[in-house]
This record gives structure tokens, sequence and C-alpha cells, in this order.
């Protein structure tokens, strides 16, 4: 891919790039609606990304060209003319890390030329915004000689996606893919950041993201509504405890203390995030055990809370699980990202594995009448030079 990317942006620009710059998709294995609830989330980055062929200018300006938005062209600004523009699309993502980096003091002497092109398939929920974010920071870091903190540019580009994008994203999808090990899930603390690597070794399985098809479409406005709904909770909690999150409870000291939340259907919200924790710290254990078996079940745990306690599945999702449930192939498979539509990710034994995907496509459009999409998936490094 890189000698792909170097010949397309020679194409463009006439002459070979500098540089090349790489950052994943990443997906979440588990721990879902736990991170805004004070909980830990279980993302890894993934094989498939952003790639940017870079080369400095001589002057101000910054040319960029995608090999997914030929109809878009190249797109040319000033690094002193760092404002949102919607007829700059998709460049929008990396003029918004500029922006944010100046702020930080983080100024560019200047511009540069770049080709980009991602391999992350489109709607699958994988992030690609987060991806080109961190593709463009690092390559900016790296020709302008700031030496950043890592961490400090992964938040940066999530500050670039809350304000200059303007979409209220937490922080995993940018830390996942600027902290990223090849091989490895992380287990992260979305509040304080304290995170650790956990080796995911898949041996004779392999990981698969399986699109319903199904537009995202009710997920922001019940992302708004669960949320204000495990507030309640823990407003009704903090009448006799004396926590700032729900997730600081084990299970047993949210069923000891239960009462104190009258809503029934807060509870179940509650319930589902505590637990959630619980299976996500359970889950980390037992991947570093290697043991593949109960990490499958802890996956399909996930799934049937989400759907009864936290109901943000919906019809396809649920058919797409129930599917690879079926199926001797598959140790585990739950939803993934916000809900209402996106994507499935599955733990699949190699053996089979296209009779066991044929098979769960021909159930899930049975119940739908959709065709999934299926996406095998390795787990790779973070974003960074090749």
């Amino acid at each position: 891919m890189k000698e792909k990317v170097q010949k397309s942006y020679k194409e463009i620009y006439g002459h070979s790039p500098e540089r090349v710059f790489f950052a994943p998709g990443r997906v979440n294995l588990i721990g879902e609606h736990t991170d805004y609830n004070g909980g830990y989330v279980f993302p890894c980055a993934l094989t498939v990304g952003t790639y940017m062929a870079v080369s400095p200018r001589e002057d101000r300006e910054v040319h960029l060209y995608s090999g997914n938005f030929t109809d878009k062209g190249e797109i040319t600004f000033s690094l002193d003319e760092l404002q949102y523009e919607e007829a700059h699309d998709w460049a929008n993502y990396v003029k918004g890390v500029l922006s944010v980096f100046a702020e930080d003091g983080y100024t560019g002497t200047s511009g540069f030329n770049a080709y980009v092109y991602g391999n992350i398939p489109n709607g699958a929920g994988l992030s690609s915004s987060a991806s080109i974010e961190l593709a463009a920071a690092v390559a900016w870091d790296a020709m302008q000689q700031f030496h950043m903190d890592r961490i400090r540019m992964v938040q940066l580009a999530q500050k670039a996606e809350n304000e200059f994008i303007g979409v209220n994203c937490g922080i995993m999808d940018q830390f996942a893919i600027g902290m990223g090990k090849e091989n490895h899930a992380m287990l992260l603390d979305c509040n304080s950041l304290d995170y650790e690597y956990a080796p995911v070794e898949l041996k004779d399985m392999k990981l698969v993201i399986a699109n319903t098809n199904k537009r995202r479409g009710l997920a922001d406005s019940k992302y708004n509504e669960r949320r204000s709904e495990c507030e309640a909770a823990l407003k009704d909690l903090q009448q006799e405890l004396d926590i700032e999150y729900l997730c600081q409870l084990t299970p047993g000291e949210l069923a000891e203390k239960s009462h104190l939340i009258q809503n029934e259907t807060n509870l179940r919200r509650a319930k589902h995030a505590v637990k959630e924790n619980a299976r996500t710290v359970e889950a980390q254990r037992k991947l570093s055990e290697g043991n593949l078996a109960a990490f499958g079940k802890l996956m399909n745990e996930s799934h049937t809370s989400l759907r009864d306690d936290y109901e943000v599945t919906g019809k396809e999702l649920d058919a797409l699980a129930e599917a690879a449930w079926n199926q001797e192939g598959v140790i585990g498979s739950r939803m993934t990202g916000a809900g209402f539509g996106g994507c499935t990710v599955s733990l699949v034994k190699k053996t089979g594995m296209d009779q066991t995907l044929e098979a769960i496509e021909a159930d899930y459009e049975k119940a739908t009448g959709v065709k999934p999409d299926f996406y095998v998936v390795g787990i790779g490094d973070g974003a960074k030079e090749l």
C-alpha cells in the first residue's frame, strides 16, 4: 500500500513524496457505553486505516488530495486561514488538526502537499474520521519536528473533532488509534487516561467485523437519552454514596443500593453500565490468560445486556449477533459502537470460515432482507511513519 500511495502522490504532484504516514482504524472489543459512566473500554487498533504521503512546501499553503474522494479534486488552503469550510469536506479533519495544534502553540513554519488514501470500509463504524486526524497529526508533528507527547497529540485530535468539526465524541477513538500496539488491545479508563495493554493471541481465530448495512439513524438522540438516564440513576445513588460515576460501583454494591433508584428504566441502564464495566476488566484478564472461549462468552453477555438493559441494539444488530451465535465456528459476537445499526465484532474460527460467514449472511438476510458485509481484520500498531 505504501508504494501505491507514493505512486498516486507522484501522479498528482509531479514528484515523489518525501515521507509516508499511517493511522489505523479501531474497534472496541468490549466495554460499550461505559466511557461516560466512568468505566473502562477495551479497544484495539486495526491493520486497515489511512495512508498519507507528504512533502513539505516552500510557502504556507497546504494542498490535499484524496484517493477516496477524487470528485473533490485538490483542496488548498493557507496555514494562516484555518477556518471550517463546508466545501472543503473531508479536508476539514486535517485542517482541524492543524488549527488545534496552532492554538496549543505548535505553529508550523511552512505548508505541505499530501495524498491521502484510506482502506477503512465506509460506514462500518471503525472510526475513519479519527484515523484521518491521527494521520495528519503524526505527519505534521514529524514534518515540523514538534516532538509532541503522544497522549497530548491524542487529546488535540479529539479537540479537533469536538470543536472544529463539531462532533462530541469521547477520547476512545483517538486514543486507540494513537496508542495502538500490534496484537494487543488496551484497557483504557477514559477519564484518567490510565491504560494497560493486553496481548490478544487469536491462535486459530480471526477478528471479523460485520456491517448490518443499516445507517445508525437513532444513535445520536438515544445516546443523549441514555446519558441522562444514567445521570439520573447516579443522582439517586448519591443520596447515600460518595461516588462520581456509576462505574465506581461493583455489581454487588449496585444490587445492595438499587432500592435508591426509583425509576425501573434508569435502574436497568445503571445495571448495564456497572456490569459491563466488570465484564470489561474480566475480559482483559481472560485474554491475558489466553482464554479465548471465556472472552467470547463475555462478548455474548455484553450484547445481551446492551439489548435488554440498555436497549441500544435494534432488530438488525440482534439478528446479526444471533446469526453468529448459531454457528459452531463463532465463539463470541456482539454489537460494537453506539448501537441502532452499525456493526458487530466476532471471534470466528479460521477453519471453515467461509462457510460460517455464508451461513451468518443467509440467516441475517432471511431475518432482515438486507445483505451484511464482512471484514476480516488484524490488530495492528497505532499511528506511525512507514
